[in-house]
């Protein structure tokens, strides 16, 4: 397989879009969630996408070949919430181990059927690694400031479960997204340091925080370029920010740390800003417009998409980056 640092020297990488957009055009049900296998589970299962790894597994497959088809040189895949923590919501924790690898597993199969046919364009599979639904830095209970709903050790236990699975699958990186509290970010950093120790691998990592709104800051308080400081100690692949914000808001954050950061500065930013209902309303023309300047400006070496965008927004930001090179790099081996 290529190295992925020798080819973000030659050209911008792609990364693939909205998983769980493609998801909802299948208005799967109830049923459709539980599967065989999970016909009797006490509780409600609806909305639990990463278990659609095991009950629809043809559907996950497909989605990936879609936006590989689309031009997508990275898919992520579908584990956003595939951690003990996250799946105590189903009731589901003793099954993060196979979700995580089923999930790996499946979109390396992918990867490798479009390597095969085009291999001079490998594919990559990112492990997806999501923040969690609880927060280290601050407490969830007003009259308790001091209060916190999880640990630093609990966290780094959760995320090196995952992360372990992950590779087991087959991921080639490993993806922290839409990180809104460093601190969490900084456990998933640290399991897979302890990972990279135990097993003696490299494993490229990319980090990619949220900016929650128009102050520019994360919902844990930092400004973007304090976000680069706190997790620059470790040796990443990239840096970047993912959903939130649609394209055009995210300008001056990526300006922010492509100026001061030695990675790989990668943008997954939402298809606009959603409307009254929800939905995101940005076309592929009106989002690659947008991206149009961060070429420009020579911001970005990763691009892809989040909540809201297709194989279409893919398809079109793909082939507008074919006609620009990529930020200059200077990176480690």
């Amino acid at each position: 397989m290529a190295d992925i640092k020798d080819i973000l020297q030659r050209r911008i990488l792609i990364l693939d879009g909205a998983m769980g957009t493609m998801l909802q055009r299948h208005k799967f049900t109830e049923a459709d969630f539980r599967g065989e296998r999970f016909k009797d589970w006490p509780h409600p299962l609806q909305g639990n996408n990463d278990l659609l790894s095991l009950t629809q597994p043809e559907a996950i497959a497909d989605v990936h070949r879609q936006y590989f088809a689309a031009g997508a040189d990275i898919v992520e895949t579908n584990t956003f919430s595939g951690t003990t923590i996250a799946m105590a919501d189903y009731h589901m924790e003793e099954l993060v181990e196979e979700l995580n690898y089923e999930s790996a597993r499946i979109a390396k199969e992918v990867a490798l059927e479009f390597t095969a046919k085009e291999p001079h364009k490998p594919r990559f599979v990112a492990g997806s690694m999501g923040p969690t639904n609880k927060t280290a830095s601050m407490s969830p209970d007003v009259n308790d400031p001091g209060f916190r709903a999880i640990s630093f050790n609990e966290l780094r236990i959760a995320y090196k479960q995952q992360a372990e699975a992950l590779l087991k699958g087959g991921a080639d990186l490993l993806l922290l997204e839409t990180v809104f509290d460093t601190l969490n970010a900084k456990a998933a950093l640290f399991a897979i340091d302890e990972i990279k120790e135990e097993q003696n691998v490299d494993i490229p990592i990319m980090v990619s925080g949220t900016i929650t709104d128009a102050s520019g800051r994360t919902l844990s308080g930092q400004t973007a370029e304090a976000f680069l400081i706190s997790v620059s100690h470790m040796p990443i692949l990239s840096v970047g920010f993912n959903c939130a914000l649609g394209a055009s808001q995210l300008v001056p954050h990526l300006e922010v740390i492509s100026a001061k950061s030695a990675h790989a500065i990668s943008a997954h930013p939402n298809a606009g800003l959603p409307n009254a209902f929800g939905q995101y309303d940005e076309s592929p023309a009106q989002m690659a417009a947008q991206i149009k300047e961060y070429l420009e400006k020579g911001l970005v070496n990763i691009i892809g998409g989040c909540c809201g965008t297709t194989p279409e927004h893919i398809r079109a930001i793909a082939e507008l980056v074919a006609q620009y090179g990529p930020r200059k790099l200077e990176m480690a081996p």
